[in-house]
């Protein structure tokens, strides 16, 4: 069985990802209800995963993965959230944040979130993604995309969205052997090699 913590101040919550797992290749061997004792839970039973509520009172979810990372901690972490604002979703996603679920809906994605994480995969639902992706491509950029061009960070931008080549030149009005030169130069910037780099760094730093 693979061990998985779960951090939530509602019981009810508690209880229903208990429900969810029974029977499956998880096993909740312990539960809490802040951050603080989730911190210490994990020191004493030693989850493979660490499923955690983004709000609880005292230490939050956000400040117990920040801490658990600050140690040098890079066990699996999925947050489990009914609402998460902006400043909350950028900064779980650059403590690397391994899968972020909605409460909405959670019992028919959770074991597949939690499978994908145990196998080293990102989980990370496609509305959270897209927020993200969207605040750190601002124009305002300070961080590593600041780097690049209005136009550069567009095509950063279409490129995480998962279109090919074609389509963003057909989008931006240009020919796809211009997206490739464009691309070359982002990865130069940026010392990547590959569109998938490319799209993980896009979500995984706040710019602005």
């Amino acid at each position: 069985m693979i061990p998985v913590l779960v951090a939530d101040d509602h019981g009810f919550i508690r209880a229903g990802v208990e429900a969810v797992l029974r029977g499956t290749r998880f096993s909740v061997v312990a539960a809490t209800a802040s951050g603080e004792e989730t911190l210490a839970a994990i020191k004493t039973h030693n989850p493979q995963i660490v499923l955690l509520d983004i709000n609880m009172p005292g230490m939050n979810g956000v400040q117990a993965l920040e801490s658990l990372r600050e140690r040098g901690d890079n066990r699996a972490v999925v947050l489990l959230t009914a609402e998460i604002n902006n400043d909350q979703l950028m900064s779980v996603m650059r403590a690397g944040v391994d899968g972020i679920i909605s409460k909405d809906g959670a019992e028919d994605e959770l074991v597949n979130v939690l499978d994908r994480v145990h196998s080293g995969e990102k989980a990370i639902a496609p509305n959270f993604l897209q927020r993200a992706l969207d605040l750190t491509l601002r124009p305002d950029s300070q961080g590593p995309l600041g780097k690049l061009s209005v136009r550069e960070r567009k095509i950063a931008a279409l490129v995480a969205r998962g279109m090919r080549n074609r389509e963003i030149g057909v989008e931006m009005g240009i020919g796809e052997g211009t997206v490739k030169v464009y691309l070359h130069a982002v990865y130069q910037k940026l010392n990547i090699e590959n569109r998938t780099e490319l799209a993980l760094l896009a979500v995984s730093e706040r710019v602005g």
